[in-house]
């Protein structure tokens, strides 16, 4: 369990000692409780499908009236490949993804076109060939949980606001938010690097930036769970990030509970130059590197979640209450020397 050594590492004083009694201090939510005590509790299995699966997500959110990435076209069987490159032909940027995959593997981000090659973000370009390939991949499963057989999603390509353009390398910047019974609790966002393929994933190198729930501004950084106090590739200092439309990302994130009535979740937004914050995909087992970005613990927000009465409440309510109980000068305790 790497990110729970780093989490001690970096968030008790050099002479602590990582005991039981000091990591429950600390508020960490271990994986096994996550799974046991929030997972399976809150999210029923039937309901699994509904996020498990991005395509099925992305027509359940447009149903439902909530603002995602445009679809483009979708490639179900190996024998629809040959529609492929009429659909791409087109286009100069694009996203192609595994609806069951998880990671971030698989995911081909397309920023350019040179010639009849296709650039990613990382600059590097592919022939049409390439991305068939990697298509044909995805159908047969080799991204998606379990080795099932999947689909592959074509969606247009997030025009990424120019206010992150000095905290990202080529990628789009995406935001984490854990949802629990529909009250927003935590978030980060992850940032691309080259390492990361132009791709906010944190196990491919991407940046996690820790956000105050009240403000939207930075807490503090991390990258492969090491503290960073700048990007790898721009040279700029997270210090001064602050994400704009807050109020309505957190909105939307808890909207998602309605959505899906499942009751742990993470939410994960991106915002467009033109149309402003965008659900990305839902996550029903979400990671637990958002507390060493953020460099606290979860488990005493969702202790206080569950110890409220009453939880049917207004989105605007939910909210509220999140900013009010979990911002940073609330819940953050200067540490010990």
């Amino acid at each position: 369990m790497g990110w729970l050594s780093s989490f001690v590492q970096n968030t008790l004083t050099k002479n602590s000692i990582a005991t039981p009694s000091r990591l429950k201090e600390s508020g960490i939510l271990s994986m096994n409780s996550r799974n046991l005590n929030y997972i399976s509790r809150y999210n029923p299995r039937r309901l699994l499908p509904l996020v498990d699966d991005k395509l099925t997500t992305k027509r359940m959110a447009e149903k439902a009236g909530v603002d995602v990435p445009k679809l483009i076209g979708v490639i179900e069987y190996q024998s629809d490949i040959r529609k492929l490159k009429s659909i791409l032909e087109p286009l100069e940027q694009f996203v192609i993804k595994p609806a069951k995959g998880s990671g971030g593997k698989g995911i081909l981000v397309i920023t350019g076109r040179d010639g009849d090659r296709y650039v990613k973000a990382s600059g590097e370009s592919l022939s049409f060939n390439a991305i068939s390939r990697d298509v044909s991949n995805i159908l047969g499963g080799l991204y998606s949980l379990g080795g099932k057989s999947d689909v592959a999603v074509i969606e247009s390509l997030i025009v990424a606001d120019p206010i992150f353009k000095d905290y990202s390398f080529e990628g789009v910047p995406d935001i984490r938010v854990i949802v629990f019974r529909g009250f927003p609790v935590m978030a980060m966002m992850r940032l691309a690097t080259r390492k990361s393929d132009g791709k906010a994933n944190l196990h491919q190198g991407a940046v996690g930036v820790g956000l105050d729930i009240a403000t939207g501004n930075s807490l503090r950084s991390v990258q492969h769970d090491l503290p960073v106090n700048t990007h790898p590739d721009t040279g700029h200092n997270f210090s001064t990030l602050k994400v704009p439309h807050w109020h309505k990302i957190l909105c939307l994130s808890a909207a998602c509970h309605e959505m899906t009535s499942l009751g742990y979740l993470g939410v994960d937004l991106v915002l467009d130059k033109n149309l402003g914050p965008l659900i990305l995909e839902l996550n029903a087992r979400p990671g637990l590197a958002i507390q060493i970005a953020n460099g606290q613990g979860i488990k005493p927000r969702l202790e206080m979640i569950e110890s409220l009465r009453k939880h049917d409440l207004p989105i605007e309510e939910r909210v509220a209450f999140s900013q009010q109980h979990f911002g940073v000068s609330i819940m953050q305790t200067p540490q010990k020397a």
